[in-house]
């Protein structure tokens, strides 16, 4: 099953490299990672994606806990929360097929950021469903880069 966490950290060099030395020196995989400081500067906010049982989760967040440098763990998988993502997707776009893309862009509110005469560069948000389902669909038309951001994830706010 996928976990998403949402760690808070001092923003200081090294800290990033013992929550992924953590993870490697256990043998777990990250899917995704993506980190940037928050609105104190001297705190980063990570978000990570690993898959594993709830075990393995817990002994992830408890390792993660005993970094002098982690402030809080949160694993927002647990509970209603909000994730997007951002990819930059470099599509061939030849006269025959420039329309077809830019229809493809439309339906996913997607949008051109650059432009060449054999391709476009389009960025979509949203989850990680609705950024395979653009690249599946573009992938016939021919796909000649990709870059991502990763997951970003935030808990739900309370309803009450």
């Amino acid at each position: 099953m996928k976990h998403t966490l949402s760690v808070l950290l001092q923003n200081k060099p090294g800290v990033l490299s013992r929550v992924t030395g953590l993870f490697s020196g256990r043998g777990f995989n990250i899917e995704s990672l993506s980190v940037a400081e928050t609105l104190d500067a001297s705190v980063s906010s990570l978000t990570l994606v690993t898959s594993g049982n709830d075990a393995i989760v817990e002994q992830i967040t408890k390792q993660l806990h005993k970094l002098i440098d982690v402030i809080k763990v949160t694993d927002v998988s647990e509970g209603e929360f909000v994730e997007r993502e951002m990819v930059l997707i470099r599509v061939k776009a030849e006269s025959n097929t420039r329309a077809e893309v830019l229809r493809v862009i439309d339906i996913f509110r997607g949008k051109v950021v650059d432009v060449s005469p054999k391709s476009y560069t389009v960025e979509v948000t949203g989850s990680t469903t609705k950024i395979k389902a653009i690249i599946d669909i573009l992938k016939p038309i021919g796909i000649k880069e990709i870059v991502r951001t990763g997951t970003i994830a935030m808990a739900r706010a309370s309803k009450s």
